[in-house]
């Protein structure tokens, strides 16, 4: 009988302490023995978590391989927040660390005209993989980030092989096996591995759950305490919900355990006391990320409505994919093994009871709304519903664990959970989610699981081995062929479902997302064009409204209005909006403004211009390359004149963009004319019953010989033509009279994206224009959507905030400092969003949190003002500072504490003897 065997039937639950022992001369009695009951080597518990990445690592790049992914195919894997937020974030932290990026870990001046980059730090690049980035070249970012996805999901299997065996001592190919499983559940293939930074709660989750474990036999409370901060700082949202079902586990363990009430109380807390120093020692980061979240645009959420039980069911199945659903495939074996569990004589009812118990209510509580809604946190996420479900996922393959770590299932247990499997698939066929490829994956998935668990059944590992040697040696060769066929027949089907599984998920997932074309030419012409045209801090270069992802300024460089960040701030998404910006995700991406007016106002002097992405095929391409557009702008730091206050909201701002934007310029450059809408049928359009007002297009009314809707307005010839239509999607150009110029494109749907003012032209020399709108959906055009812009005006409006504004400026990480001309009366404003975090201070005062200007920065000037320096503080951050500080000082006591109670002990037991 292997070691294994033996291990086995070894109980791993802790045992009381011995009483103590008087020692034989009769004097004082020894010091208490803890009584060390036999363990598992570690040696198993490396060969499984081995076994665990390697399959993760196989089926993973061999899915796509199949699916003809990158970096093993022409199909981009950048779907979604990868390519739009996770690949540029990336990219930025390896221009941190290699000095190149502008900012610094406080403040990112290349997104949204200035933002606070710390909650964007603890949100996606805290995990201890991150910093890998470094290593790659800038230009294969995308591989970099693909290989530290592959690292992320083969560390998760490992940790889980790893806590298997120990919670209960078995065979360690099995343990990788279903470390593995877990590794490759649904939710990792089909959600975590475009969310990358959720990775980092896949790993956590067994992690915590051996922090549980040594909190019940008291080892290991400051290995513990560092493994629950590493986790709250990778990633503190998954990081709750793993911290969660640690705990749920921990007191499961704790009611089968069979000790006293007082050492499962001092077991516990043990527990809560570990997880509150973690989670105080990541404080400084976590506080910081939860009042960046507080600061943030509200986003767009819905609420909460649980898929039918024919969806739920359908994803615990193979090659099955939705986005709305929970992803809960895990495996066929561990599928049939969590189902076999009830069933499982071996095994002691109440073990049984309890890991089913806990699997069934864990299952009900993510379909309904008050105990989701506890799984997130308490906030209804933005896309997804079920970002919890790797924990359901992990509670199933612990539940297989625990049925075969008791044996193989008997026929009459394994006959059951094949009858479960059958109605689970049954039913599961009535959904639409079980397309024609699941069925041949399904069907041999089923039959080699199956297959390789009753051969397993044949090894006879639980019988008791016979006294007779030469009979040992005979059992030992007709189990030992069984058990390698079993290990290679279930390996080969986990592999071969799991490859499935993740190569349909990558497939089907180009058809339901946006997706990203990886660096290529594009983006090296794009950075190119930005090196050579920069010049901060004197003045910003935008990457443009052409957008290739939605944080370009991270991505290509420069610095500029796009920023796309669960923190993207609410004074910056107000005050963009109304000056005519557009954006998209409900708000939390918003989009560069191709407008000399606000580029101006922003200290725009170079704005790159590049073709629509080929990629996206969202408009047809026009243009031949990148090309740059320059002109003078003031400084980062102006001054208005007397009678402008720093105490200026942006809730001042009026409906109109063209006014507002007046009103940051300080001067009228527009002219807003009355307009004349007509539809393609040459009358005239109905008006919008409700929100948003304007006149309603219909892009199924076509008029004859392809007419379509116009717009026909009188402005001064030569003034330059902008459309703002921010409920339009479709194209817009100038017709008529020798008119030219660019097409305008919108995007816009009644939830989650909003379109940009678009420029389109100059008015033609007779003075009338007429634009010609193609919309491709039904949309809103609204009063005083065309402005005509006064150049002349503008100039000369630029030219006096330049005479007036700051001679020099400099900018640092989290400072600004700008130099005044003599007597400087009025308000200093500097281009950036007066975020919360801001304070400022004229000449050596002591610093005043910012005024407001409109949502820019602020600061009121008595004409005896010198210089002006702003510096940022992220909000919580002090908070967390003295949460960290105290939670350290209390573990250092408490290591002292533990040190001198040992010495004191041995120093007694020592005079005693």
């Amino acid at each position: 009988m292997d070691r294994s065997t033996l291990n086995k039937h070894v109980p791993s639950d802790p045992a009381p302490a011995l009483p103590p022992v008087k020692s034989l001369s009769g004097g004082a009695p020894r010091r208490p023995q803890r009584l060390r009951l036999p363990r598992p080597t570690t040696e198993p518990r490396q060969a499984a978590a081995l076994l665990a990445a390697v399959i993760t690592v196989t089926a993973f790049c061999a899915a796509d391989v199949v699916a003809r992914s990158y970096p093993f195919g022409p199909r981009t894997r950048s779907v979604n927040d990868l390519g739009n937020q996770y690949v540029p974030f990336h990219a930025h932290l390896w221009d941190l660390l290699h000095g190149r990026a502008d900012g610094g870990l406080l403040v990112n001046w290349q997104s949204g005209y200035g933002a606070g980059f710390l909650p964007d730090l603890g949100t996606y690049l805290t995990s201890p993989f991150a910093p890998l980035v470094a290593v790659f070249p800038r230009d294969e970012i995308d591989l970099a980030v693909y290989v530290i996805t592959v690292l992320k999901v083969a560390c998760a299997g490992a940790a889980m092989a790893w806590l298997l065996l120990r919670l209960r001592p078995g065979r360690w190919w099995a343990a990788g096996l279903l470390g593995a499983s877990y590794a490759l559940c649904g939710w990792t293939v089909a959600s975590a591995v475009y969310n990358l930074m959720w990775l980092d709660g896949l790993i956590a989750l067994p992690l915590l759950c051996l922090v549980g474990e040594w909190a019940l036999t008291g080892r290991r409370p400051f290995l513990g305490v560092a493994l629950v901060t590493a986790a709250w700082i990778a990633n503190f949202y998954t990081a709750y919900m793993a911290t969660l079902a640690a705990g749920l586990v921990l007191l499961l363990r704790l009611s089968l355990s069979g000790l006293p009430r007082r050492r499962i109380l001092a077991a516990a807390g043990r527990a809560g006391a570990t997880v509150a120093l973690g989670m105080g020692l990541a404080a400084p980061l976590v506080a910081v990320v939860y009042f960046g979240t507080e600061h943030a645009s509200p986003g767009r959420f819905k609420d909460f409505t649980p898929v039918s039980s024919e969806d739920l069911l359908a994803r615990l199945l193979p090659t099955t994919y939705s986005f709305g659903s929970p992803a809960l495939y895990v495996g066929a074996t561990a599928l049939l093994l969590a189902l076999a569990l009830p069933f499982h004589r071996a095994v002691p009812g109440r073990v049984r009871a309890a890991w089913t118990l806990l699997a069934a209510a864990m299952t009900l509580s993510m379909q309904w709304a008050p105990t989701q809604l506890f799984w997130h946190a308490f906030t209804p996420p933005q896309g997804s519903s079920y970002r919890e479900a790797f924990v359901l996922c992990a509670l199933l393959v612990i539940a297989a664990w625990t049925a075969l770590s008791y044996g193989p299932p008997d026929r009459r247990a394994l006959g059951a959970a094949g009858a479960l499997y059958a109605l689970i698939v049954a039913v599961a066929s009535r959904s639409d989610l079980v397309r024609s490829v699941a069925w041949p994956v399904l069907l041999l998935a089923a039959a080699g699981a199956l297959g390789g668990l009753a051969l397993l059944g044949r090894t006879d590992a639980g019988r008791p081995v016979r006294p007779a040697r030469a009979v040992r040696l005979v059992g030992a060769g007709r189990r030992t062929l069984p058990a390698v066929l079993a290990a290679v027949l279930l390996i080969g089907t986990q592999l071969g479902e799991a490859t499935a599984t993740a190569a349909v998920a990558t497939r089907l997932r180009l058809g339901h997302m946006d997706d990203y074309a990886p660096w290529g030419d594009r983006q090296e012409q794009q950075a190119e064009a930005i090196a050579q045209a920069d010049g901060w801090p004197r003045y910003r270069t935008d990457p443009g409204r052409e957008q290739t992802v939605g944080n370009d300024p991270l991505l290509v460089g420069g610095q500029g209005a796009q920023y796309y960040s669960s923190h993207t701030s609410d004074v910056l998404f107000r005050t963009l909006t109304a000056l005519g910006g557009g954006w998209t995700s409900g708000g939390r991406s918003l989009q560069s403004l191709d407008n000399p007016v606000t580029d101006v106002i922003f200290s725009v002097g170079a704005r790159v211009h590049s073709p629509p992405d080929p990629h996206q095929n969202w408009f047809p391409q026009d243009g031949t390359g990148v090309t740059v557009s320059r002109q003078d702008v003031p400084p980062l730091v102006t001054v208005r004149p007397p009678g402008t206050s720093a105490h200026t909201p942006v809730s001042a701002f009026g409906p109109s963009p063209y006014r507002n934007q007046e009103l940051l310029l300080g001067a009228r450059v527009y002219t807003v004319p009355r307009l004349t809408v007509r539809t393609a049928a040459g009358t005239t359009p109905e008006r919008s019953k409700g929100d948003p007002p304007g006149v309603r297009l219909d892009p199924l009314r076509r008029g004859a010989a392809g007419a379509r809707p116009t717009i026909t307005a009188e402005c001064a010839a030569g003034s330059e033509v902008y459309l703002w239509a921010p409920h339009f999607a479709g194209a817009a150009r100038l017709t008529g009279d020798g008119a030219a110029g660019p097409t305008g494109r919108f995007r816009s749907d009644p939830v989650s994206k909003l379109a940009a003012m678009e420029p389109l032209g100059a008015v033609p020399a007779s003075g009338r224009l007429r634009i010609e709108l193609s919309p491709n959906r039904p949309s809103t055009v609204p009063d005083g959507a065309v402005g005509c812009l006064d150049t002349a005006a503008l100039r000369a409006a630029a030219d006096r905030l330049t005479t007036t504004g700051a001679t020099k400026v400099s900018v640092d990480d989290d400072t600004v400092r700008a130099e005044l001309p003599a007597g400087a009366l009025g308000t200093a404003v500097l281009s950036a969003p007066r975020i919360a975090g801001w304070r400022c201070a004229v000449d050596d005062d002591i610093a005043v949190p910012a005024g407001e200007y409109y949502g820019l920065i602020a600061v009121s000037l008595d004409g005896s003002a010198a210089s002006v320096t702003c510096t940022f503080h992220p909000p919580g951050l002090r908070l967390g500072g003295v949460i960290g500080g105290t939670s350290l000082l209390a573990a250092i006591g408490l290591g002292a504490f533990t040190v001198v109670r040992r010495r004191s002990a041995v120093s007694s037991a020592s005079a005693g003897g």
